[in-house]
């Protein structure tokens, strides 16, 4: 599984960015999709999920009602709408894959692949 994260990039606080991933593999809707960010000097914390058929998303509290997570199975994407940016959202986005389960982790260490992550800065 290859993953390539783009529509990183600066942005006025109050502000909106969409973030894509494209994913190269056979089987797209068998795996389970996630978003993780890092800031400077931090570690790396989960932003949000989607179960393989999309029917079901997780967001962590900092981003709920902000950031919207989608998926489309015959396009092989995962996409993060990201509206009322804040400074505090400045980091670098990763978008992650795990086989399919009907369950969505937040702890980064059950996803087993990950793209090359795009760099989102929000000024304030």
């Amino acid at each position: 599984v290859q993953l390539q994260a783009s529509g990183g990039g600066l942005v006025d606080a109050g502000g909106s960015l969409r973030l894509s991933c494209a994913a190269s593999v056979r089987s797209f809707s068998s795996y389970n999709m996630a978003w993780f960010r890092q800031a400077p000097g931090k570690e790396r914390e989960f932003v949000s999920a989607v179960i393989w058929s999309g029917g079901r998303t997780s967001y962590s509290d900092a981003v709920q009602g902000r950031f919207t997570i989608s998926r489309d199975n015959e396009k092989n994407m995962v996409d993060l709408q990201m509206n009322s940016l804040k400074p505090e959202d400045t980091g670098v986005y990763y978008c992650a894959a795990r086989a399919w389960t009907n369950n969505l982790y937040t702890n980064s260490n059950v996803y087993s692949y990950w793209g090359q992550g795009t760099l989102v800065t929000v000024s304030s």
